[in-house]
């Protein structure tokens, strides 16, 4: 007898799976962020001290300790980090046999 699945196959990218249009970039958006919510707790800075450091506003900081980086681009991340005392290499190469290109990042810890 065969049981029958109560639930669905993901296809890997839970972003898309969820109905993200830009999953690939949103993932990446998310794992910056991340990475920066870890080196504001560990300043032990306030919200408005941040923002203040990173040259942006205290709502957004805000955003970003919620872990929700709504209407800030990947390169705009990138910047808080190296205010932050991060290096953020990019690296760029061929897709291989892809039709399209794909965006990912590795953290590397301190």
């Amino acid at each position: 007898m065969k049981r029958k699945r109560d639930y669905e196959q993901g296809s890997g990218d839970v972003l898309a799976d969820l109905g993200f249009r830009n999953s690939t970039q949103e993932l990446l958006k998310a794992k910056l962020t991340v990475q920066i919510y870890k080196l504001l707790k560990k300043r032990g800075v306030t919200q408005k001290e941040a923002a203040k450091l990173l040259g942006t506003t205290q709502a957004q900081v805000s955003a970003l300790m919620r872990r929700r980086p709504v209407f800030v681009s990947v390169g705009r991340l990138m910047k808080f980090l190296n205010v932050l005392g991060q290096d953020v290499e990019g690296t760029v190469r061929p897709a291989g046999r892809r039709r399209g290109g794909d965006m990912s990042v590795i953290v590397q810890a301190a």
